[in-house]
């Protein structure tokens, strides 16, 4: 509970009395890995902040392909947020590539927090903006450039993430066959 708090109190001032309602409002609860968190065609009902673990967002493509778009770690809130906000089905499908830890908080709960703590909307407007200029970030936007520059950029940007997640999903966020990653790999630990 303390990491959500320390991690809100980065955008905003909370009082003692608004963080015991926060608290009291949170939902812990913990997902096995492979399990969804939310999935494509349905309409996101809570919002999570992920205390340990890490997710993939994914997508199937035209082909049927399983495509990875970025990665949730700790500190982080969990939610298909234009779905969430527009209350419409998402297309993506947010998945614990490990076991994860959550803090849950459900649309009503949010509602009510906007309604009690004054500075909640500022706070949530900051970290909205702030993830979404992470994501644009992360959505592979090395995709010019050649595999092994994107996995070594992918191991600069993500130390954390690289002994953490299996290789078929970094090599579908990389855009490249897992064997390619492979052999990229071993070509470097030479």
């Amino acid at each position: 509970m303390e990491a959500l708090i320390n991690y809100l109190l980065q955008f905003g001032h909370l009082n003692q009395q608004q963080t015991e309602l926060l608290k009291s409002k949170a939902k812990a609860t913990e997902l096995k890995k492979d399990n969804y968190f939310s999935e494509a065609g349905k309409t996101p009902r809570e919002v999570a902040f992920l205390v340990e673990g890490v997710f993939r967002v994914c997508y199937y493509n035209i082909k049927g392909e399983e495509i990875t778009k970025y990665f949730i770690d700790e500190n982080n809130f969990v939610v298909d947020i234009n779905s969430y906000n527009q209350n419409i089905p998402s297309s993506e499908y947010v998945q614990a590539i490990t076991d994860c830890k959550l803090l849950i908080f459900s649309k009503e709960v949010l509602k009510e927090l906007s309604l009690t703590i004054i500075v909640w909307d500022s706070i949530i407007n900051q970290i909205t903006t702030k993830a979404l200029a992470e994501k644009v970030n992360k959505i592979s936007p090395m995709l010019a450039e050649n595999a092994k520059v994107r996995y070594l950029s992918f191991l600069e940007k993500f130390p954390s993430l690289a002994n953490r997640i299996p290789l078929s999903y970094m090599a579908s966020y990389l855009g490249i066959t897992q064997s390619s990653l492979s052999r990229i790999r071993r070509n470097i630990n030479k």
